[in-house]
């Protein structure tokens, strides 16, 4: 399990950015340890990159390793570089699982996954570093489908990208394709994080 050091909260204001799904975690504009009204720094453009970098990463939950291999894959797929590595990053297992609204969290979908929880074509499947390919469907063993994690969680009613079929009363979710970058509603600058690589 990739685990992110440190308290996202601090890393949310750092970055400016929110990194959790939790819609209070930002509540003060400055930086960890800076005055309240300090000014930030023009940045330079590796810090841009680097943080634009951290950004992703920090967001997905995943270790500065797999984010790198994650990268390395993105690049022998046809296309525009950046956009094949969010489409990677959103294929893996455990963002599919809260992209289907099956968790509230990244965090509490990985969780999901790695207790064995999640079937992938009926076939269980503990690693969240999983990447679904096209076709493939997300499904819970018999006993998981009732978790209130899972209902309390589809409860909320949150929309569903369009590169996935989700099926709420039976709680499987199909990919229907590679998600494409308009269908990833971040804002990321994934176009930094290729020119922070290849630097």
């Amino acid at each position: 399990m990739a685990r992110i050091i440190g308290k996202l909260t601090k890393k949310s204001r750092r970055y400016e950015f929110m990194l959790t799904e939790r819609p209070t975690d930002l509540r003060r504009s400055n930086a960890p340890g800076a005055a309240k009204d300090a000014r930030r720094a023009k940045l330079s453009n590796y810090a841009l990159q680097l943080r634009e970098k951290q950004r992703i990463r920090f967001t997905y939950g995943v270790t500065e390793r797999q984010f790198y291999n994650t990268y390395l894959k993105s690049a022998k797929i046809k296309g525009v570089h950046g956009h094949n590595f969010l489409g990677v990053l959103e294929s893996r297992l455990d963002n599919l699982v809260y992209r289907a609204g099956f968790a509230n969290t990244r965090a509490g979908a990985r969780q999901l996954v790695n207790h064995g929880h999640v079937l992938v074509d009926g076939v269980k499947v503990d690693i969240p570093s999983f990447i679904v390919s096209k076709g493939q469907v997300i499904s819970f063993k018999e006993t998981s489908t009732k978790l209130d994690v899972i209902t309390e969680a589809l409860a909320g009613g949150r929309a569903v990208p369009t590169f996935l079929d989700v099926n709420k009363d039976n709680r499987t979710a199909k990919l229907l394709h590679f998600p494409e970058r308009t269908e990833i509603a971040n804002d990321f600058n994934e176009s930094l994080v290729v020119e922070f690589y290849n630097r």
